[in-house]
């Protein structure tokens, strides 16, 4: 056992420090992502279609807010910058008790947005400013690890609040999300200061304007959507292609969540350097291809064979997963000016929120509506798009590097 949480536990420091912000934030995050669904629509009143467009609006508005909050972070310093965000998600959040339209529901949705892009920002730079380079994707593969545990946690709590299925129960969920962040905040001072950008001249929005790098953020954005597959199309598929149990959805995403908590740590090594990331991303999409057509294998056979089948799929999508996680931090820190961590991490955060929206119209699509040939087309994509990072990575090496400051607001 001390070997095993001596793995899971992050060093003293500002790494550990890091984890418990994220364990305490997550933990309310998922309260919230678990039992939003259902107070929205059977407490507030809303349809599932309206539910669904204020989740895209929110969505489009934290990934055009992304990278001017990771400029913010880069010139105000993050960690200010990350505790004001986390003291405004908490009153949000709590607002979200007041909510009683769809109007109200979407403009709130959309505030909140604008302080989650802030909080992903200043994240960011954060762990760049506070951890050497050569630790920063470890760094992020132990707060990755962290994350889904916390989740897990949250969602565990949030089960009881469906079990009991009342107005009251929903809103102690809301309540428990909000104080987590004030929790979140409070930790947050513990945090070390990184000091913010000096000003100079130039443009501002380096990152945007840092085409290889755009390339590679949407190519990963892109590989990204394999991540709605598990919480979103397979769930559908074994429902209505497959013979298998319906208990089997919970059973897989288990499966991931216990890969991710124990292995991410581990499948990050090698993937500190520009060179082991591209390779990382690589094998990333063929691990996600070979998934898909795992899947696709348990449609028109047996149940026990279907079992079998979508679990060997949900273990090798999970190394998939783990691959591309630990490929694009490595990137995403390897290509960005120390000056400008906060807006570059931020806009690498923009691609795959860019990506998990398309995800649930494109791949249910494909999966739903032509079976095997749409999983097969699923897995020529990510295939594709994991060889085609590296060329993005080398095109970005022979480029000449932005600046490395922003300039004055």
């Amino acid at each position: 056992m001390k070997a095993v949480l001596k793995r899971l536990l992050p060093d003293s420091g500002p790494l550990r420090a890091l984890a418990a912000v994220t364990l305490v934030n997550t933990v309310g995050q998922g309260l919230w992502v678990t039992s939003s669904a259902l107070y929205l629509t059977q407490v507030v009143g809303l349809s599932p279609a309206q539910y669904g467009l204020g989740l895209t609006a929110a969505s489009l508005v934290c990934v055009v807010a992304s990278t001017p909050m990771g400029y913010l972070a880069d010139r105000r310093g993050p960690r200010g910058v990350q505790l004001f965000a986390y003291a405004l998600q908490a009153v949000l959040a709590a607002a979200m008790l007041l909510v009683a339209s769809f109007p109200a529901f979407v403009a709130l949705s959309a505030v909140t947005a604008l302080a989650d892009a802030a909080a992903r920002g200043a994240r960011g730079a954060l762990i760049a400013g506070a951890l050497p380079a050569e630790r920063r994707v470890r760094g992020r593969a132990y707060l990755r690890a962290t994350t889904n545990v916390g989740i897990s946690l949250g969602a565990a709590l949030a089960g009881l609040a469906i079990a009991a299925d009342t107005p009251t129960a929903y809103r102690l969920m809301i309540v428990g999300n909000a104080v987590s962040f004030l929790g979140a905040a409070l930790l947050g001072l513990r945090l070390p200061a990184v000091a913010p950008v000096p000003a100079t001249g130039g443009p501002r929005l380096v990152a945007l304007r840092d085409r290889p790098y755009l390339a590679f953020v949407a190519l990963d954005g892109l590989l990204a959507m394999h991540f709605d597959i598990l919480n979103v199309v397979l769930p559908l598929w074994i429902a209505t292609r497959t013979d298998a149990p319906h208990w089997l959805i919970a059973v897989l995403l288990l499966v991931n969540t216990s890969m991710v908590v124990l292995l991410q740590v581990r499948a990050a090594r090698g993937t500190e350097g520009l060179d082991g990331a591209a390779r990382a991303a690589r094998t990333a999409g063929l691990f996600v291809a070979a998934a898909c057509l795992l899947f696709a294998a348990s449609a028109g056979v047996p149940g026990w064979a279907a079992v079998a089948v979508l679990v060997l799929g949900a273990l090798v999508h999970v190394i998939g997963e783990l691959r591309q996680s630990a490929a694009g931090w490595g990137i995403s820190f390897g290509l960005a000016p120390d000056g400008a961590q906060g807006q570059y991490q931020a806009t690498y955060s923009m691609g795959a929120q860019f990506g998990r929206m398309l995800a649930p119209v494109l791949l249910t699509w494909l999966a739903l509506s032509h079976g095997v040939l749409g999983w097969a087309v699923m897995a020529v994509l990510f295939a594709l798009i994991g060889a085609a990072i590296p060329y993005t990575v080398a095109w970005a090496r022979r480029s000449p590097r932005p600046a490395a400051a922003p300039a004055a607001l």
